[in-house]
Parts: C-alpha cells; sequence; structure tokens
C-alpha cells in the first residue's frame, strides 16, 4: 500500500519550510571563491574511477535532499542523540557516497573556508554525477545554504515506487514542479540499481485477481522473480536500472513502453496522455531528454531553505 500525505498538511509543512528562492545566482562565487565547481568535479571524477555506482548515489542523494526541506544538505547531517537524521531513515537506506561529498567539501574549505555550503557542493556534485555518465551539463545556481534540522520521520514525504501517477503528481506539485518535470526527472532512474523490496508488490500476490502486475512483460516478471524469490532472497539482492546503468542515457523511457520498467511509479507514466507522451518523446529523443532533465534539475535544485554555511557536512555549526 502506498503511503498517501493528504495534500492540505503537506501543503503546510513545504510552505513553512522552504521555497523557490530568487537569491540563487550563476556567479554567487565569482569572487569569494571562482575554483569550487572545478575542485568538486575533481574529487568526484576521482572517486567515480574508483567506484562506479558514486554517480547514481549522488544524483539520488540531491533529489532526496531537495524533496524534503529543500535543497539544504539535510541529508548529510549524521544522527545525534535521540534525534534519527534523514539519512538513517529507510528510503535513504541504500544511499552511500557520503565520503565524496565529505571529501569534496574538505577540499573547498582549504583554499575558500567556510564559504561555499554543502547544499551547493551536493547540488554540484550531482550535476557533475551526470555529466561523467555521458549526461548533459548545466549551470548550478549558487547560494544556497544548509539546514539545522534532519528529521527521519520527514522520509516519509519523499515520493515511493509505489505511487500512482496522481500521487506523483501531488507530490511534485507540492514543490512547485510540473509534470514535464516529473516525466524528466524519472529519468534519473536510468543510472543505478533497485533493490527487490521496491518491486516485490509488482511480481508476488499484486492484487486479488493477478499474482503478478498484468501491466509488466510476463518474460520480464518471470526473470525478476528469479533474482528476487519470496524465500531465502540475498540480502542486497535487486537488478540494475537498465541494461546501461552507469550511462545517462534515455533506455529508461524505452523500457517503460517495452512494459519492462522495475517501478510501478515508472510504469503509471503511461497512465495518462500527457506524461504518456512525453514518455514517447524521451524515448525516441536523447537530445530531448537531456535538454529537459537539465532544465528540471535547475528549477528542483532551486528549492532552498537553509540559514548557514556548516563547516562539516555531517553536523551543524
Amino acid at each position: 500500500m502506498a503511503y498517501f500525505v493528504p495534500l492540505l498538511s503537506t501543503f503546510i509543512f513545504f510552505s513553512i519550510y522552504y521555497s523557490q528562492s530568487n537569491a540563487l545566482s550563476s556567479n554567487y562565487y565569482a569572487k569569494t571563491c571562482p575554483q569550487a565547481e572545478d575542485i568538486v568535479m575533481k574529487v568526484v571524477k576521482e572517486e567515480a574511477q574508483k567506484d562506479r555506482t558514486v554517480p547514481a548515489t549522488l544524483l539520488r542523494m540531491h533529489f532526496h535532499d531537495c524533496f524534503l526541506r529543500g535543497c539544504d544538505a539535510s541529508i548529510l547531517l549524521s544522527s545525534k542523540g535521540k534525534n534519527t537524521a534523514e539519512k538513517d531513515a529507510p528510503p535513504n537506506g541504500s544511499l552511500h557516497g557520503f565520503y565524496v561529498i565529505d571529501g569534496a567539501k574538505r577540499a573547498v574549505e582549504a583554499i575558500c573556508p567556510g564559504v561555499v555550503s554543502c547544499a551547493d557542493i551536493l547540488a554540484f556534485a550531482a550535476r557533475d554525477a551526470v555529466v561523467l555518465s555521458g549526461g548533459p551539463y548545466w549551470k548550478v545556481p549558487k547560494g544556497r545554504k544548509d539546514g539545522r534540522i534532519s528529521r527521519a520521520s520527514e522520509t516519509t514525504l519523499l515520493p515511493k515506487p509505489t505511487f500512482n501517477i496522481s500521487q506523483l503528481q501531488q507530490s511534485f506539485h507540492q514543490r512547485g514542479l510540473s509534470l514535464d518535470d516529473l516525466v524528466a526527472l524519472l529519468g534519473a532512474h536510468t543510472l543505478g540499481f533497485t533493490h527487490c523490496s521496491s518491486f516485490m508488490n509488482r511480481i508476488y500476490n499484486f492484487n486479488a485477481t493477478h499474482d503478478i502486475d498484468p501491466t509488466l512483460r510476463p518474460s520480464f516478471a518471470a526473470s525478476l522473480k528469479g533474482i528476487c524469490p519470496l524465500k531465502n532472497r540475498a540480502k542486497n539482492a535487486g537488478i540494475s536500472n537498465d541494461p546501461s546503468p552507469t550511462t545517462f542515457d534515455n533506455t529508461h523511457y524505452r523500457l517503460i513502453l517495452q512494459k519492462k520498467s522495475l517501478l510501478f511509479s515508472d510504469h503509471s507514466l503511461l497512465t495518462i496522455p500527457k506524461t504518456k507522451s512525453l514518455v514517447y518523446k524521451f524515448a525516441t529523443s536523447k537530445a530531448a531528454f537531456h535538454k529537459a532533465f537539465s532544465n528540471s534539475m535547475i528549477k528542483m535544485s532551486s528549492l532552498t531553505g537553509g540559514q548557514e554555511v556548516r563547516k562539516n557536512c555531517r553536523v551543524v555549526n
């Protein structure tokens, strides 16, 4: 069962905590730390060469950060005392790569101490992750501040893999993002790996009529059952999101059309004409997808909500 948040309560939550800010600018660090982006790119590139899963996790980390309190690096804060932080909540359990942001922050601090926020460093790193995977480059707006609050309980507000199109639309709309943004941003699923838990509901006991989700290609569902048995499943069992999980291409959209997408939420893009037409558009044109993704990332990453520039990304000042 998908977790469904009442519209009013979530609207109040988001209107209190963040807004799309006019304070960001492309030349925010032009005088104070012009080397910041180059420094971050160097660190991300070095770490991605050591571990090819780094780009996917950095992109997901940025998305999960922005979708709660705005892009305020709250996802980087460590749990403390009785407070469990976002990074230790179930939806973020498979996130790794926090050490990449720590390394980038240390490198930036060595040149420009106390100037560049962890939120900006994460936004740069997510863009760099896409570029290093063969995706588009975009100019990241700068000037985010780091937040002081991180609560695991708030991760229930993240979009879920079981969401239908109306739930997805509501979730994105509450953050000022359109259906066009929704379809483009879900294209990030072209990178990375999905654990069995995110799609088990589609291959076992789907509903009273069908054991398997009828929108899944039967041969594909059978292969997923082989990877994800009900019993004696390997702890981290799962499957790459598409056959090229380290390349930022448009294969993901073609898989949706072939009924071979892993997540119910991805398949749900075919259930209304507007999003279905965008899936077709992006499946047939990588250039169109890359352009739309860049624009939507700029829009999403402009959700702000922080107050300070942390010295250490894991703890408040």
